[in-house]
């Protein structure tokens, strides 16, 4: 009998020893399992943390290369002008910068002409010059001041906004049109110039978008009539704008006042004999003569076989 309890005693131990052995296994298989499946769960979620982040840099290049898609094309509209067909007006204003300078005025027989309208916008004369323009679907280069568009108000600034939606080239003409803050002793100030230049240009982007700009500029009196420019021509140079003068006019400031007819004849005779005519006149406020001679200065142009063109 004894022998059988110590039989028994020892298969009870056995079969414990065994439970033990199988829960122990048991609690490291899931153990192992718990790990595997944590392992699995969370290279996943790497996986897809790393898609989501692909994703969305993704999306981020393709908004930000949508973006200068925009960018650029607003700033090709101003460039050259809202109107689609602006651009075939335009020409290159360097190319003529420099004919004038060396007093060249022929084109390869071919005729061209600038009509150039300074100290403008003004809300009593620009509106008549437009309106001319646009019956004779022929094209202008304006060349404006700030002071006169801010003294125009609203009103000029929509006009500004006009003549860029209806194709024509804006300049810059200085904000002040002072020729003793310019040409203090009559020898430029270049610091004083590019600081009254530049406020124009501040207010050409605050009305017409902060893509607009222009590289041609016209120095109140004249390129030609002030000491000391080459410290300008080399700021131009450098920053390939172009200061335009010009080698024809119809004196509407200049001597006496004159009536459309006279203003007429003077656009005509100045202009004699050139192939490339750049005719300055001016849209500023008691200029009402200017805008009444404008349709026939157009016709005789035409008459003669002169292309219209922008400067740009």
């Amino acid at each position: 009998m004894r022998q059988k309890n110590i039989f028994n005693n020892k298969k009870r131990k056995t079969n414990n020893k065994n439970k033990i052995i199988s829960v122990s296994l048991a609690c490291v298989i899931v153990f192992a399992g718990v790990k595997v499946v944590s392992a699995t769960t969370s290279f996943f979620k790497e996986q897809q943390a790393i898609k989501q982040e692909e994703k969305r840099k993704e999306e981020e290049a393709k908004a930000l290369a949508e973006k200068k898609r925009k960018e650029e094309e607003e700033k090709k509209k101003y460039m050259v002008g809202v109107k689609n067909d602006a651009k075939k007006y335009t020409y290159d204003a360097t190319k003529v910068a420099k004919k004038l300078a060396s007093y060249d005025y022929s084109n390869n027989g071919e005729k061209v002409v600038f009509l150039t309208f300074d100290d403008g916008t003004s809300t009593t004369v620009t509106p008549e010059v437009l309106r001319i323009l646009e019956e004779n679907d022929v094209h202008a280069t304006f060349f404006v001041t700030g002071q006169n568009i801010e003294r125009g108000g609203e009103k000029a600034k929509e006009l500004l906004k006009e003549e860029l939606n209806r194709g024509h080239a804006i300049a810059n003409h200085s904000w002040s049109h002072d020729y003793k803050y310019l040409y203090p002793g009559r020898t430029l100030n270049l610091d004083n110039f590019l600081a009254d230049f530049k406020k124009t240009d501040d207010l050409l982007k605050e009305t017409l978008g902060k893509y607009f700009s222009t590289r041609v500029i016209r120095c109140p009196g004249g390129h030609m009539s002030w000491k000391g420019m080459d410290a300008l021509d080399s700021y131009l140079d450098e920053n390939k704008m172009a200061s335009i003068d010009w080698n024809a006019l119809n004196k509407d400031a200049e001597g006496s006042r004159k009536n459309a007819d006279q203003l007429v004849q003077e656009a005509i005779k100045t202009s004699e004999g050139k192939e490339m005519v750049v005719l300055l006149m001016h849209d500023t406020y008691g200029k009402e003569e200017t805008a009444k001679a404008l349709p026939e200065i157009i016709k005789y142009f035409k008459d003669n076989g002169y292309e219209f063109k922008t400067l740009s």
